[in-house]
């Protein structure tokens, strides 16, 4: 099950200049923390989501890690805040203030507000494009082993090796870059086998809350997603036992702490799911023995050093086919829940959400500071409230449900 969760799991964290070890151990106690709140009944794995990538890039770049941490504790409360209200008034609430048309374009700006940088990273630039850290033909060539490793093994493989095709590109990346020699693990061989892992402790920044919170929209949605679907593969309906408002709480519960550590936001895990599916593992003790495992990966030193040591063009070359799915998710989300964009209200809240985000709008109110994904969810929720209603659109069934893992 971890080796499921690992390729993807380690690459919010490499991308996001987060330390990879961390990851590992807030991936592990948040795991027991939502086996805790949930009675140890769901065969579940909790790691990174996708779609804090992009403002975990911004905060860090715009307040630094402990700000960035300080902001995501508070998404996590908003996870409990939620818990709460559909504990009290149930889950009809959680759709009627996040449809689909809500939902689906926020999901698409996660995927292209980034999509400059995949392309960069791709060419051996910098993420923002300004220096070239690898000469463009040798880069070029990494970043195209690693994509087409990763799509023909998402694509063609079977069984259990069709979830884990980040692996395999990053696998087939870095045999790329060794034999174009643009690989440097030096840092591998200069550390020890052991360390701690670099604890970073969150401070509070009004402008980073208030930019991190609206994004926890996106994944609260997609966590009633992974719930029906690992309900389905089990034969239970977690939502009844033990209970929608307790798989949120322990997933707000795991990811404040995560950001009490460093490490990036925590969700149910979509390819975990499979692989119970697949295995028809449903006894949750495999998920914990597994969160124990990555607790003590993140204590062996040459592992990170190997993690941070990954060639930027592999990174590259998977990012370029991780954030156009993302975005295809978001208008698979519209899709399946048949919103009529014909419909101006529709339209309206679409069109604007996309615009603002790609473009990059940002609005500053005294000293606190909305942009990127956060400034979407809120023009798209507050749209969404105001503007005529026309007839009602519709979530999908639990399996056709869209993910942004």
């Amino acid at each position: 099950m971890l080796f499921v969760a690992f390729g993807a799991l380690v690459l919010v964290p490499v991308l996001t200049g987060l330390d990879p070890s961390v990851a590992l151990f807030t991936a592990g106690i948040g795991t027991l923390i939502f086996q805790f709140c949930t009675g140890r009944q769901i065969p579940i794995f909790l790691a990174s989501s996708f779609a804090f990538i992009a403002p975990i890039i911004y905060g860090v770049e715009t307040w630094g890690v402990p700000a960035t941490m300080g902001g995501l504790m508070v998404a996590g409360a908003f996870y409990m805040m939620l818990s709460l209200m559909v504990r009290l008034w149930g889950t009809g609430f959680l759709y009627r203030l996040f449809p689909p048309v809500v939902v689906g374009p926020v999901i698409m700006v996660i995927g292209l507000i980034l999509a400059p940088a995949a392309v960069n990273m791709a060419l051996g630039k910098t993420g923002d494009g300004g220096m070239q850290l690898i000469a463009r033909d040798k880069a070029i060539i990494v970043s195209a082993v690693s994509l087409i490793s990763t799509l023909l093994v998402a694509t063609l493989a079977k069984g259990i090796f069709k979830l884990i095709p980040i692996m395999f590109g990053v696998l087939s990346g870095c045999l790329a870059a060794w034999i174009v020699g643009v690989t440097d693990f030096s840092a591998v061989g200069d550390v020890g086998w052991f360390h701690v892992p670099a604890f970073t402790l969150p401070e509070w920044n009004w402008s980073a809350v208030l930019f991190m919170v609206p994004v926890a929209i996106a994944p609260a949605i997609e966590h009633i997603g992974d719930m029906l679907a690992i309900s389905s593969v089990t034969g239970k309906d977690y939502l009844k036992k033990p209970g929608l408002h307790r798989t949120l709480l322990g997933d707000g519960l795991a990811t404040s702490t995560a950001a009490l550590f460093g490490g990036p936001p925590n969700t149910t895990y979509s390819e975990v799911t499979g692989a119970v599916m697949l295995t028809k593992a449903f006894n949750p003790a495999i998920m914990t023995w597994s969160a124990v495992f990555a607790i003590l990966l993140a204590f062996v030193a040459k592992l990170g050093a190997v993690l941070q040591s990954i060639p930027l063009p592999v990174m590259g070359g998977i990012m370029m086919l991780l954030f156009g799915s993302i975005a295809v998710v978001g208008l698979n989300t519209l899709i399946k829940a048949q919103v009529d964009l014909s419909q101006p209200r529709n339209l309206a809240i679409v069109a604007l959400v996309l615009v603002s985000g790609i473009g990059n709008l940002s609005l500053t109110l005294g000293s606190v500071q909305l942009s990127g994904v956060g400034l979407c969810a809120v023009i798209a929720i507050v749209l969404n409230l105001v503007l005529p209603r026309g007839e009602p659109d519709g979530y999908p069934s639990s399996e056709n449900q869209a993910t942004t893992k």
